[in-house]
């Protein structure tokens, strides 16, 4: 089983000036990835990095994980993004960013990026979200697009979280523009309903996050629902999956931590009720830990024979 996932792994600065400060990891796409690795699958990280101390620090600690780096760009000028993270006192994040000079945003300018992208076609499971897109203009959209339908034309699945985050779009319909677009080439569909509901309005209830997916041809939908758990639509069949009572210490990563236990049971055989039950419980334990991704012991009982 060959897992791909495209986006951007950046420099994660936790703390505060004065304070105790903590350098780590993070971003959607490599989140997962960790995870999906931490569950034994192996993915492979497309993206781009520079040729600096930190970026050779950052793929080694992620080659350490587990993640295969075969399709890992490296740009000769640039250097990669950073973001810093604060979390109020329920647990609840806020992000600033300094990556629009990052190396992932140059992958496709990189000579290497089409013959990456050709081996990335080869994928079972081609996994990105909608800050990748947000990466990039229309143009390279139009070619991850091709990418995605490349992967499905091959026996593969295309699996999107669209993750919307304002910052990252010129307006609100730009984004979604960019995701209906995107949305027919998606297998399975992984969407937030507080994202989607920014994205598209407060009377945008889960039902019609649902509907919206399901009618754009994806053949599985999970909604992540926050405290609430999931709600989870394939085959015609709707299940609620609620999630266990946490006090969250950093919400950061939770959807990830959720999306990579889903695909993980989902690619293991288990029916969609009991991977997004899964993906709950991932969730759940990584927000008791501050940063994107929790320490590894910490997961270590999370496996799919014990799910």
């Amino acid at each position: 089983m060959r897992i791909v996932a495209f986006g951007e792994g950046m420099i994660e600065v936790a703390g505060r000036i004065g304070a105790t400060s903590v350098l780590g990891y993070g971003g959607d796409v490599l989140n997962v990835a960790v995870a999906l690795a931490r569950l034994g699958l192996a993915p492979a990280f497309m993206t781009a990095l520079g040729v600096d101390p930190w970026s050779d620090e950052l793929a080694a600690a992620w080659g350490a994980e587990g993640i295969d780096l075969s399709l890992l760009a490296r740009h000769p000028a640039r250097a990669p993004g950073l973001y810093g993270v604060r979390t109020d006192a329920n647990g609840e994040r806020s992000f600033t960013y300094w990556r629009s000079g990052s190396a992932a945003r140059a992958f496709f300018e990189l000579p290497e990026s089409e013959a990456l992208i050709a081996r990335a076609a080869d994928a079972d499971l081609l996994f990105l979200s909608g800050i990748t897109l947000s990466l990039f203009g229309p143009a390279e959209r139009q070619r991850i697009a091709e990418l995605a339908a490349q992967v499905r034309s091959r026996g593969g699945s295309v699996a999107f979280d669209p993750n919307y985050r304002p910052a990252g779009w010129e307006s609100a319909r730009a984004a979604a523009n960019a995701f209906a677009a995107f949305a027919p080439r998606v297998d399975i569909a992984l969407p937030t309903a507080a994202d989607e509901r920014l994205l598209h309005g407060e009377d945008d209830a889960a039902e019609a996050v649902l509907a919206r997916w399901r009618n754009a041809g994806a053949r599985e939908v999970a909604v992540k629902l926050g405290r609430e758990g999931a709600m989870v639509w394939s085959a015609g069949e709707l299940r609620r999956v609620p999630a266990e009572e946490v006090t969250p210490v950093d919400t950061t990563g939770a959807g990830d931590a959720f999306d990579a236990g889903y695909l993980a049971a989902r690619l293991a055989g288990r029916p969609p009720p009991e991977a997004a039950s899964f993906g709950a419980r991932l969730a759940g334990e990584t927000i008791r830990h501050p940063g994107a991704i929790p320490p590894r012991d910490a997961v270590a009982r999370f496996t799919l024979a014990a799910s």
